[in-house]
């Protein structure tokens, strides 16, 4: 009975477009109130939304939201563009390479994949059109590089379900590290492979050191962040949450004294729109453990447990499974709204079946931004339309070869646990 009132009630305010944390919280004080068995009272729900946040850990999300924005308005992605062009601009197809690498890079700045897409997306997209890259392409290419961003640490999305599992941040960086770059290496391959079908142009200017060496000099500043934000955490020198807000730090000081391309009349608005961003990250997060915890404590996790271990599935097959159900709750939710969502359920299944933390974790992370490149919730199609004009179903035909390069990678780290878990 708790069950159905708990999912039911949540499944039919998300149908009448209920915020998502709206739902979450609403759900769970039905089903106290309609639940007498429980034996709780609705004063249990506040004090767990509140619970729910009170994590250092979490400071971490809002702290690289803010660093993301200060970041994209501070000139820094420009930088690492012309960094990156200047040493693959020349070969055919070479600034959708550099799109690649750029986005790569920014990635391990800002953790986000809709500020990926519109940061690379505004410096590149109009130049490449106007060389005479394929627009609906080149805006599929930026939706699926967009997707490096919750990979390439630091994650936003791997800060939430370290969170919420007790796993080590750290690890899960480290694993991020190896899957972005095997995602980065399928793209660029499939990008070799179109460019010469579809005869994709190349830039006249020939590469040459002196202006690779200076671009370099130029991006220094950019490319010392992620040095200094992932160095001080594999070192040991400052936690997670600690290595974010360096990153403020830093970012803040590059844009405003190095780059000089942030006033200090730009802060409001930045500090605004993080904080909105922030917000709504984290009252879903909020709102999510008190749904969780009632899960666990009505007895529908240990029901679940137990019908798990009965089947006797092999952690593949398990983990095929999750991440079929994980891509179909991706088309719907957005990615952090699917994680605070479904992790508290299927980790304890995870477990029972012997899974990785990590493995668990990485299949959640990559399932989940590929919702982000799924209509009719993809925030990265969304945010690249805004930025090319395109249509979402031109953005989409032009994405699937780079997809399919995705999933590729995707299904792999599925099906072979040491992908994510060799580092470790």
């Amino acid at each position: 009975m708790a069950g159905l009132i708990l999912f039911g009630s949540f499944l039919i305010l998300l149908l009448i477009s209920a915020p998502v944390a709206i739902s979450l919280g609403i759900s769970s004080s039905l089903t106290v109130l309609l639940v007498d068995d429980l034996g709780i009272s609705l004063d249990v729900i506040p004090q767990r939304i509140f619970g729910g946040l009170d994590s250092s850990s979490i400071m971490a999300i809002a702290y690289f939201i803010l660093a993301g924005n200060i970041m994209t308005k501070g000139g820094i992605s420009r930088k690492l563009v012309d960094f990156c062009n200047s040493i693959v601009g020349n070969f055919r197809g070479g600034m959708a390479h550099a799109l690649v690498m750029a986005s790569a890079f920014f990635s391990s700045l800002s953790g986000s994949a809709p500020a990926t897409v519109i940061a690379i997306g505004s410096m590149l997209y109009k130049d490449m059109v106007k060389l005479g890259y394929p627009k609906n392409r080149t805006a599929g290419l930026l939706v699926i590089s967009g997707g490096l961003g919750p990979i390439v640490p630091p994650s936003i999305i791997m800060v939430v379900y370290g969170t919420l599992t007790g796993s080590s941040i750290g690890a899960l960086f480290k694993s991020g590290m190896v899957i972005g770059i095997l995602l980065m290496l399928s793209l660029m391959i499939a990008i070799s492979i179109y460019s010469r079908k579809e005869n994709w142009p190349k830039t006249s200017e020939k590469i040459s050191f002196t202006n690779i060496f200076k671009k370099f000099v130029n991006a220094i500043p950019a490319l010392s962040l992620p040095i200094i934000i992932l160095g001080g955490i594999y070192s040991g020198l400052f936690t997670p949450t600690e290595s974010a807000a360096i990153a403020v730090i830093c970012s803040l000081f590059v844009g405003m004294f190095v780059y000089k391309e942030i006033k200090y009349s730009d802060l409001f608005d930045i500090f605004v729109d993080s904080a909105k961003s922030s917000a709504m990250i984290l009252f879903i997060i909020a709102t999510s453990t008190s749904f969780a915890w009632l899960f666990a404590y009505s007895g529908i996790s240990r029901d679940l447990v137990s019908f798990v271990t009965e089947l006797n599935l092999s952690p593949t097959v398990f983990s095929l499974l999750v991440a079929l159900l994980l891509l179909v709750f991706g088309i719907f939710l957005e990615g952090i709204a699917t994680c605070v969502l479904l992790v508290p359920v299927l980790w304890p299944l995870a477990q029972a079946v012997g899974l990785d933390s990590i493995h668990f974790g990485m299949i959640v992370c990559i399932s989940n931004v590929v919702g982000t490149m799924t209509p009719p919730v993809a925030v990265n199609i969304f945010s690249a339309s805004s930025v090319t004009g395109l249509k979402m179903g031109d953005i989409v035909k032009g994405q699937i070869p780079f997809f399919i390069s995705y999933l590729f990678i995707f299904i792999l780290v599925v099906i072979f646990p040491s992908i994510s878990t060799f580092l470790n």
